[in-house]
């Protein structure tokens, strides 16, 4: 698993569970889908259990994950993610906007740029 990057300054938490945010929202992981475990995750990826409980915790809080006491962790059913995330990146962009917009540059230039070379990344 790729969950960690040592050269990425966030906490391995973050790290560990911005991965888990990413598989659910892109439907990799399915509603009601049980993680691994704690200790599991833990030895896989070579690191404190603790840190593990701690992104899950946090999935927990955002609302990607549910708990059943003895049995797991498990994907949560929320179709609402989707559009949190969608509201999120819009803040972004419009932060982006701005910022190239106070440069005196077109946004929509460097938008169809950008597109050009995500789409050719993807072909590569």
């Amino acid at each position: 698993m790729d969950f960690i990057d040592y050269l990425d300054s966030r906490p391995i938490y973050e790290q560990i569970a911005s991965r888990y945010k990413q598989l659910i929202l892109t439907g990799v992981l399915s509603p009601n889908e049980k993680l691994p475990s704690v200790r599991k995750l833990a030895m896989e990826l070579s690191t404190n259990p603790n840190t593990v409980q701690k992104a899950y915790a946090m999935l927990e809080r955002e609302g990607y994950l549910y708990s059943v006491k003895g049995r797991g962790n498990f994907v949560r059913e929320n179709d609402s993610l989707i559009d949190q995330k969608k509201d999120e990146l819009k803040g972004k962009m419009k932060e982006l906007i701005k910022e190239i917009q106070d440069l005196g540059l077109d946004p929509q230039e460097l938008f169809t740029a950008a597109l050009e070379e995500a789409e050719e990344d993807d072909r590569d």
